[in-house]
């Protein structure tokens, strides 16, 4: 994409190329991470995963710092070259990586289809997978995290809006960008420093009503009410990106510890790989949705009529999955309460 692609296809086949690299590497070291966090309670297994998400919203600060201000200094191109050489630092580092093989029921179990052929290994290995995905324990909080991240959003009208309607540069985007990943820095913050002992139904409860109420807060922005309390669009941009983005990471982080909760030994990286697709899924499903609801509201790149009813639809959504918190695992501390109660 640096050098000679030019067409919408190829640009696609780059993109895909560079995504699937991305998720062979992102499931290793997933699998790394649960390896290590199981067995550990809510909290120790917190502190890795904030450790962990905390080091890739760092990077993003340094990324976006640079970002807008180099293409619009020396173009897309340059830029996709110069992002085309982070990799191989990657590469680099892997080699301070040190693993120690291990051989349990299931490893042994592993090596075993490994010996066999393809086809049959996997055979083997999508049973084991569908075998550990259809257990209450997991399949539940799957559903709910599945559901809670398919709630329609309105993020593709807001940036036609912004870029379009309030005429937002690439350089600025940069700069909200640079803010969103230090908010989400502080959001790793906030849920390591005072979260991460908390319920996990506490805190989904608890986020997901202040994150539909914050996100009301965009009607400002297309009504201009911002402006006639003196804040003008780009200050209010920012400043509402940082609260939503801190918000959102502290809300996410709990999926993250959940999911490594629930991976057995020996499948770590394709089940936590499996569960975090689901959640994907289920957000694709989400701007799949929010984008009929676009087209149904009569929302276009140049038309914003209805996007008020749009994003206050969107947002009074997300309050939909809260009966099904039932559906999450109750954590050591109410397990512990619970049993009291029975003994008094």
């Amino acid at each position: 994409m640096a050098t000679f692609v030019d067409g919408k296809y190829g640009a696609a086949f780059c993109i895909l190329l560079g995504s699937l690299s991305v998720a062979f590497s992102d499931v290793v070291v997933d699998s790394m991470v649960v390896e290590r966090a199981r067995g550990e309670s809510q909290s120790m297994s917190g502190s890795l995963q904030s450790l962990c998400w905390g080091s890739s919203a760092f990077g993003g600060v340094v990324s976006s710092y640079f970002s807008g201000s180099l293409v619009e200094s020396y173009g897309v191109r340059f830029v996709f070259g110069l992002t085309a050489l982070l990799p191989l630092i990657t590469s680099a580092v892997a080699v301070l990586v040190r693993e120690q093989p291990i051989i349990g029921s299931n490893r042994g179990q592993n090596l075993l289809f490994a010996s066999s052929g393809f086809l049959e290994t996997s055979k083997q290995n999508i049973s084991q997978l569908w075998g550990a995905v259809r257990q209450p324990n997991v399949l539940l909080p799957t559903l709910f995290i599945f559901l809670w991240q398919a709630t329609p959003q309105s993020d593709s009208a807001m940036f036609y809006f912004t870029t379009n309607k309030l005429g937002f540069t690439a350089e600025f985007l940069g700069r909200v960008k640079l803010v969103t990943s230090i908010a989400s820095l502080l959001g790793v913050g906030l849920y390591n420093g005072f979260l991460k002992k908390v319920p996990l139904r506490k805190i989904f409860l608890a986020t997901t009503i202040i994150g539909s109420a914050l996100g009301m807060t965009q009607v400002f922005l297309v009504t201009g009410l911002n402006r006639q309390f003196g804040i003008s669009d780009e200050w209010f941009a920012i400043g509402d990106s940082l609260i939503i983005t801190v918000l959102g990471q502290a809300s996410f982080m709990p999926v993250l510890v959940l999911a490594a909760r629930l991976c057995p030994e020996g499948m770590e990286a394709t089940l936590f790989a499996t569960l975090m697709s689901i959640s994907n899924g289920g957000s694709v499903l989400g701007g799949l949705i929010g984008a009929g609801l676009t087209q149904l509201f009569g929302v276009t790149k140049d038309t914003f009529d209805n996007l008020t009813f749009l994003i206050v639809l969107c947002n009074l959504s997300s309050l939909l999955p809260l009966p099904l918190l039932g559906l999450l695992p109750q954590d050591s501390e109410d397990e512990d309460a619970s049993r009291q109660g029975v003994g008094m």
